[in-house]
């Protein structure tokens, strides 16, 4: 039977001690949340460019909605 690596992954860190299982959960929170972090900053790094470009259009609601209501 193969083992995914996702399952290897588990079986790796369940063979830790339980204080090397917090460090690698605390360094994992870390790495997550600066992923996070960079994901954001190049979303806005687009939006501004799209604002730069004249993509970017501003309204109300119902002006959205009459504009993707058109045939």
């Amino acid at each position: 039977m193969k083992t995914s690596a996702f399952q290897q992954a588990i079986e790796s860190v369940e063979n830790l001690s339980v204080e090397d299982q917090e460090i690698l959960l605390d360094l994992l929170q870390k790495r997550l949340h600066q992923a996070k972090r960079s994901k954001l900053s190049q979303e806005i790094t687009e939006v501004r460019q799209e604002f730069a470009e004249g993509n970017i259009r501003y309204g109300s609601v119902e002006q959205f909605l009459a504009e993707i209501d058109l045939p």
